[in-house]
């Protein structure tokens, strides 16, 4: 599944957000923007602009050009996966 730089910068943003065990709230604070706008960048409806990018990116404690980059998605489907041999 191709996603947009939208998507990706959203996807990017959240994971990192959690992994540092902040709220949006705690993150619209350190980058200097409203908790309402995060929520709206993480759901993928902002269309951001790269000195907003670069404000989370900071209060991330991150650089911009990894919150840009497509990683393999680490959920896991069902469809058309092998679970082995029946036996």
């Amino acid at each position: 599944m191709d996603l947009s730089a939208r998507q990706i910068f959203s996807r990017n943003v959240r994971k990192a957000r959690l992994g540092k065990g902040l709220s949006q709230e705690d993150l619209a604070e350190l980058s200097g923007l409203h908790r309402n706008y995060i929520g709206g960048v993480e759901r993928g409806e902002r269309n951001i602009g790269v000195d907003n990018m670069d404000n989370i990116a900071k209060a991330l404690s991150t650089a911009l050009p990894k919150l840009l980059q497509n990683y393999p998605s680490t959920a896991k489907s069902s469809k058309g996966v092998s679970r082995g041999t029946k036996g």
